[in-house]
């Protein structure tokens, strides 16, 4: 026998059987030179040789490929599939109370959707219930991360749901939609490190936990002088560091928690028809009000709803004010000491807040914010403009949406108007979560507007219809009796334009007059 002659593997100390062509450890080994004719085999060992390379070759015994002939390793490898995942990172439980920032980032997305993927987020962790963001394809193919903050401050502990939608639409494509939830936790103020992590990770089991491969940090020390530890737990890795109170100064520095969520591809719903009354500014008009009813509600869908006085021609505000008296509209008196653009109405990060851009100011419960200084509203604020003259206007809020602000007057206009603002484009959910309302806005339907128009929502079925003039309003829910809708937030003023023209050409107002609100 003799030991393996691979020049590739000068050091191979495995041994060849004679009449074989690889090693034991599968070195193929060069051609033997042929050995001379002339030569007898006078030994029973050369005999006993040359029969062994007379016999066929086994079929336990593997044949070293030819060197010209490349190993077929394409038959071997089996393509796996790649799945769209949502790298989630930034998370730092242990922030309880605090200011958090998720960053979340996309994996393994087919490369034939869209160039811009819109992201929408639904928690109560987030403010105002829901977030969108889009996700942009870069230079290279790579799409850019998105941040998400969000506070949970005055939460109770434990866990909260996130649902995420990544959507694609483009033209001459199918619309593609891509779900996952995942869930966050909020530990209590006192809660250790060990613990958080412990929880975080029984709720999250395909959570791979990786200190350098996948072990756990564990810093243990007495006390003495100052210590300089630098702890590094990458890719979700778990740092426990026990220093047993020592003294002098110690900067400790812990990485955050991250992890990937499948995104799961589900079927979409048939492309929705455009909004058959698109509008920005609308109305409900009662021809007979009940008690404590209004006539007109006054609908608008804008980033900035500003209110401010009443203009029959080029009016500066969305909402236009008129002061009441007991006998009716003063447009000649008190109105005049409101300003065109009086206070903006807005959905700021802390949810819909009033900012003061007045001449004459406003009071908020009896006291002036400042001019330029946005408000957080809430349930039961008392709303007076202006801040010189009282009971000009004043107004309530009487609802607090996610999506949106209700606001009746509390004056003597209280039977003449209230005030929906909504956020442009922004579907509530269903069921509906977060709402506050007073008795008085718990009356009035529920209402969205998404797709360039308002919509009814129905809040025990979850029916949706698109609201038009041409709709049945006694068949949706929590509409008053002879109330129909107007495409113009002031349909009346239409009537004073035309130069008192009957009230059944107020529905025929052309699209002009709606831009004029």
């Amino acid at each position: 026998m003799n030991q393996c002659r691979n020049i590739d593997h000068p050091h191979c100390t495995f041994w060849v059987a004679p009449g074989q062509h690889a090693c034991e450890g599968g070195h193929a080994q060069p051609a033997a030179p042929a050995a001379p004719t002339a030569q007898p085999a006078n030994s029973s060992y050369e005999l006993l040789s040359a029969v062994r390379n007379t016999r066929a070759p086994q079929a336990n015994v593997m044949e070293a490929p030819e060197p010209s002939t490349p190993p077929a390793y394409g038959k071997l490898a089996t393509p796996m599939r790649v799945r769209p995942q949502l790298h989630i990172s930034g998370f730092d439980p242990r922030a309880a109370g605090g200011r958090q920032t998720l960053k979340m980032e996309l994996r393994g997305m087919p490369a034939d959707c869209a160039p811009r993927l819109a992201l929408q987020l639904t928690s109560e962790l987030i403010p105002n219930g829901a977030v969108r963001q889009q996700f942009v394809r870069s230079i290279d193919g790579d799409w850019c991360p998105v941040f998400v903050e969000f506070s949970s401050r005055d939460r109770e502990h434990g866990q909260y749901q996130i649902t995420t939608q990544v959507l694609s639409q483009h033209a001459g494509q199918a619309a593609r939609k891509w779900e996952c939830t995942f869930v966050i936790l909020v530990p209590r103020l006192d809660a250790s490190l060990t613990e958080i992590h412990r929880i975080f990770l029984s709720t999250h089991k395909n959570v791979r936990v990786m200190a350098d491969d996948a072990s756990i940090a564990r810093v243990s020390g007495q006390g003495g002088h100052s210590m300089d530890i630098d702890v590094t737990a990458r890719n979700a890795g778990i740092a426990h560091v026990d220093l047993g109170a020592p003294q002098g100064k110690i900067d400790l520095g812990f990485s955050t928690i991250a992890w990937d969520e499948d995104l799961i591809e589900i079927d979409m719903p048939a492309v929705k028809q455009a909004h058959p009354h698109p509008s920005r500014a609308a109305s409900f008009v009662n021809a007979a009000p009940e008690a404590l009813a209004q006539r007109h509600v006054r609908l608008f869908a804008l980033d900035e709803c500003v209110f401010g006085r009443f203009e029959l021609v080029d009016p500066e505000a969305n909402a236009l004010l008129h002061h009441y008296t007991p006998d009716g509209i003063d447009s000649a008196g008190l109105t005049r000491r409101l300003s065109g653009r009086h206070a903006v109405i807005r959905r700021g990060t802390q949810g819909f807040e009033i900012e003061d851009v007045s001449r004459y100011g406003i009071l908020l419960d009896g006291v002036w914010p400042g001019k330029h200084k946005p408000v957080a509203l809430r349930l039961g604020m008392r709303i007076e403009l202006s801040a010189s003259i009282k009971g000009i206007a004043v107004l309530e809020v009487t609802g607090l949406m996610p999506h949106g602000v209700i606001l009746h007057r509390i004056d003597e206009g209280a039977r003449a108007e209230c005030f929906v603002v909504l956020a442009p484009d922004t579907h509530p959910g269903f069921p509906l979560r977060r709402v506050q309302t007073a008795p008085s806005a718990a009356a009035l339907p529920v209402l969205f507007h998404l797709d360039g128009g308002f919509w009814h929502l129905d809040a025990v079925t979850g029916k949706e219809t698109a609201l038009a003039p041409t709709v049945q309003m006694e068949k949706l829910a929590r509409v008053a009796p002879h109330t129909r809708f107007a495409s113009d937030a002031y349909p009346e003023s239409w009537i004073i334009r035309t130069g008192g023209v009957a009230l059944e050409t107020e529905t025929a107002a052309p699209a002009a007059a709606e831009q004029g609100a």
